[in-house]
């Protein structure tokens, strides 16, 4: 495996249309076959033939675009992660991802806007308010929330339909993660990358090394270099934009639930390459799926050979989120 230029590996991340899902249990379990054999090997796949209207993706990728745009001054305004609120704004410097595995490194080179769950529960589970929150929307552009509505719900509905692949790639019955579709904590982040015009510090990226913590997380990404890249066993390797794709990788409540049969592989958001100016600037879109607050994770009764003892004790799915949200906020804001 050769690297490129910017001394990132070619992508290790495989391709998969997962339109055949469509045609029944045929398709499914080729599917599951696919999809297992991608978790085991890198936790990273893009999915094609997914469905999703291609209006829903930009309508949202031009009023993200709009909210970047406009002056620091305006988008201070919207709230920022608090000790109630876990989302909002963070602006660039905002956030060091790599604290969320304990490690040390200069704030990340980006900013960020951050909603939780679109519907709450009935009941608000003690500890879990700034998780289970309200969404606090930015006032402008006012075609922002529609549009983030809108991806949001097309996102989640992709997820469900990806935790079926996977359950039967799991050998489990494809129905099994549907009880976790209910009372979510998922959340969606818009990020830009903007140009980096000065020297950065010593160790410091657009984004520090870092694994997710839920279950899955659904990615669109520009074209535009400096951006994703993972850890495989080679070596960090770019993953580049597919045409229409959506990168989907694992958290760390999959690799807890698969007794890391499945892996929550690190990646990062590098430099783009001196010199790169103004066609540097990157914006891209998270979906993170996460189960319910008070749901506990164990490990499958699929992913247990004889005789092995899982690695994990059980956890409870929203406890585990906060605490990471919660490590990686630059103080000082």
């Amino acid at each position: 495996m050769s690297a490129p230029a910017g001394g990132a590996l070619e992508s290790p991340v495989p391709i998969i249309d997962i339109s055949p899902a469509a045609e029944g249990a045929d398709g499914l379990a080729a599917l599951g076959r696919a999809v297992d054999e991608a978790c085991r090997r890198i936790g990273f796949f893009v999915v094609v033939g997914h469905g999703v209207q291609e209006g829903v993706i930009d309508d949202l990728w031009a009023a993200a675009r709009a909210f970047f745009d406009l002056p620091l001054a305006l988008k201070r305004a919207t709230p920022a992660p608090s000790a109630d609120y876990a989302y909002g704004y963070s602006p660039v410097e905002g956030e060091v991802l790599a604290r969320s595995l304990g490690a040390s490194s200069p704030p990340d080179l980006k900013e960020s806007l951050n909603i939780g769950p679109l519907r709450l529960p009935a009941v608000i589970p003690a500890g879990a308010e700034a998780i289970l929150a309200e969404p606090r929307w930015p006032e402008r552009p006012a075609a922002l929330r529609p549009a983030w509505e809108a991806y949001f719900e097309a996102m989640a509905d992709l997820a469900g339909r990806l935790l079926t692949i996977m359950a039967v790639g799991l050998g489990l019955p494809a129905e099994f993660f549907e009880p976790y579709l209910d009372d979510c904590s998922s959340a969606m982040r818009a990020i830009n990358y903007p140009e980096v015009q000065t020297a950065p510090l010593p160790g410091q990226l657009r984004a520090g090394a870092h694994t997710d913590y839920g279950t899955l997380s659904i990615l669109r990404f520009d074209d535009a270099p400096g951006g994703l890249e993972v850890k495989g066993l080679d070596g960090w390797a770019t993953v580049p934009a597919t045409p229409g794709g959506f990168v989907v990788n694992l958290g760390d409540m999959m690799a807890r639930w698969t007794n890391d049969r499945w892996v929550s592989t690190l990646h990062r958001a590098g430099l783009p390459p001196v010199g790169a100016g103004h066609t540097s600037r990157r914006q891209s879109v998270v979906f993170f799926h996460n189960v319910a607050w008070d749901a506990e994770v164990r490990c499958l009764p699929t992913c247990l050979a004889p005789g092995e003892s899982p690695r994990y004790e059980p956890v409870l799915a929203g406890p585990h989120l906060l605490s990471k949200f919660a490590s990686t906020v630059e103080s000082g804001y």
